[in-house]
């Protein structure tokens, strides 16, 4: 699929000190390398029914039982802060696993039981350049970039939208569709 990746460079101690500052450096628990104990995987596919790039991975149970409050608080301190109490209505109930890019990331989806509302975030490598291309988009988009790190372990929240491949595919080319304004967005965003 991919064969090469970029090379991976090393959070400094310099960002360090800069994540620690903006309050991005966290004390969350770091769960990138017991993300990839998963026994199993199978393909993950759209509503459509077609492969897509992500595997939907299992855990043993006792795996699962110690990676689940883990990434309950992770979710948690990523939308409502420090000192978030653990919210028993929040169920960890998919974790899917990317074998491409250079950050090999996880999906972790993450349902309320009071509403049925599922909610993503993504663990992934810590890498410098992702973190400086985070923090770029962060100041110059309108929009807020939501980033925890800690350790080897980079948090991100699920950014809602069409993922770029379907929106040229799908709806680039619709009748109504107002070029101008999406032209604009993009060199907002």
């Amino acid at each position: 699929m991919i064969a090469r990746r970029k090379i991976r460079y090393p959070v400094s101690q310099a960002l360090r000190q800069y994540l620690y500052h903006f309050d991005r450096q966290r004390d969350i628990p770091r769960v990138y390398n017991d993300l990839g104990r998963f026994s199993g995987a199978i393909p993950y596919e759209d509503p459509r029914g077609r492969e897509t790039l992500w595997l939907t991975v299992m855990y043993p149970p006792d795996v699962f039982a110690e990676l689940r409050p883990r990434l309950t608080a992770i979710y948690t301190e990523l939308k409502l802060g420090r000192d978030a109490q653990q919210h028993e209505h929040l169920v960890v109930d998919r974790i899917d696993f990317g074998d491409f890019g250079n950050s090999r990331p996880f999906r972790i989806r993450v349902t309320n039981l009071f509403n049925d509302n599922s909610d993503y975030f993504y663990v992934k490598h810590a890498d410098a350049s992702r973190i400086y291309g985070l923090e770029l988009e962060h100041i110059l988009s309108p929009n807020r970039i939501n980033y925890l790190v800690n350790g080897n372990t980079l948090i991100e929240e699920h950014i809602a939208g069409v993922p770029g491949d379907m929106f040229l595919r799908e709806y680039l080319n619709q009748p109504g569709l107002n070029k101008v304004r999406i032209a604009k967005e993009f060199t907002k965003f």
